[in-house]
């Protein structure tokens, strides 16, 4: 399992979201839990950066709230995962979809896309 949440961080840095979020779910599939409701956040992390990319501002701000309802009850780490700077880089980028929804732009800055901090396996 560690190697696939790995594959699937590479990927999400990698800015490769629709792979992390295929990765992932094979993760989702066979956990319970706590586990099974973390990896839940990060899939839709990835599906929201993905509708982001490719200007789906709408479909990305969804995906954004329902992770954040999931990834705010494992602050500060989880797994190795700094999940506060993960966190707090997706309640920017909340911010940044529903100014993009005001502007009528749907490209993001490219600087703005989170990425995955570990510290450690956490396995």
């Amino acid at each position: 399992m560690e190697d696939l949440f790995r594959k699937g961080v590479a990927e999400f840095n990698g800015r490769s979201f629709f792979e992390a979020h295929d990765t992932w779910e094979e993760l989702w599939r066979e956990s319970s839990g706590e586990n099974r409701l973390f990896y839940q956040g990060l899939i839709q992390t990835a599906v929201g950066l993905y509708h982001l990319t490719n200007g789906n501002v709408r479909g990305a701000s969804s995906q954004f709230g329902k992770a954040l309802a999931k990834l705010e009850r494992y602050l500060p780490t989880f797994h190795g995962v700094d999940t506060q700077h993960l966190v707090t880089q997706l309640h920017q980028c909340l911010s940044l979809t529903a100014h993009l929804q005001a502007s009528s732009v749907t490209t993001p800055d490219p600087s703005l896309v989170p990425d995955i901090r570990l510290f450690c396996s956490g396995f």
